[in-house]
């Protein structure tokens, strides 16, 4: 079970009152109680600029992946077959190469990492790897609350291999109406594998079902829901 952390001292203004671009205010700071008060809101966090002020969002609308919408082509399906999917093996690994500063649109500096890193050793932030022979190939990071799984990032090495972990992810949640993947925005790489879009109000209205339900075991994966 993932430990709690002390509560924050900072008060959040209600999703509802973001702005046209989904910003509710800017600054907090990056503790673990801070950040699950956010999550459990309905924002998340994510510099306004590169290493700049950490601005709190909740978009709208926002995009989810509900694990029943999955889909898996043909090709996708043959590409499962070339990985391993891996849970918290390798979170520092998959955190250092969502933060990559070569990539495009880099947000991930040294006060996010070290917050999700925190996040983590209390059980409550994740990684998800896809392995082959040569190595970690691709993967992704989040927080899970209960039934969802809020996503943060997720890379590549090899063809296919962040996918292949988010197949991984949506297996180990499974199918239930208290699942979902919070993907913040639904790309249009997110949507050829199901991700959608729901109002603001619908996601809020389903966060308290989602954040309060028996969570998966990410402890021993193979056993299901968390005990």
């Amino acid at each position: 079970m993932p430990t709690e952390p002390p509560t924050t001292t900072w008060l959040f203004p209600p999703a509802s009152t973001a702005d046209g671009h989904g910003v509710v205010g800017i600054g907090a700071d990056l503790d673990p109680g801070t950040l699950l008060t956010a999550y459990r809101s309905g924002l998340f966090p994510m510099p306004v600029e590169q290493d700049g002020a950490v601005a709190w969002w909740s978009p709208d609308p926002r995009g989810v992946l509900l694990p029943s919408d999955l889909r898996v082509s043909r090709s996708l399906r043959r590409s499962c077959r070339r990985f391993e999917v891996r849970f918290d093996t390798a979170f520092a690994e998959v955190l250092e190469a969502c933060a990559d500063p070569d990539r495009p649109y880099r947000w991930i500096d040294v006060q996010m990492a070290e917050a999700y890193t925190e996040l983590h050793h209390l059980g409550w932030a994740h990684s998800v790897e896809a392995w082959d022979d040569e190595g970690l190939a691709g993967g992704l990071y989040g927080v899970s609350l209960g039934g969802l799984f809020a996503g943060e990032s997720m890379f590549h090495r090899r063809t296919d291999a962040s996918k292949v972990a988010l197949i991984g992810l949506v297996e180990l949640l499974g199918t239930g109406g208290d699942r979902l993947v919070d993907v913040q925005w639904a790309t249009a790489h997110l949507a050829g594998l199901g991700a959608s879009e729901i109002t603001r109000d619908d996601y809020l209205d389903r966060l308290p079902g989602l954040a309060g339900a028996v969570g998966p075991n990410w402890v021993d994966p193979a056993q299901g829901v968390a005990s």
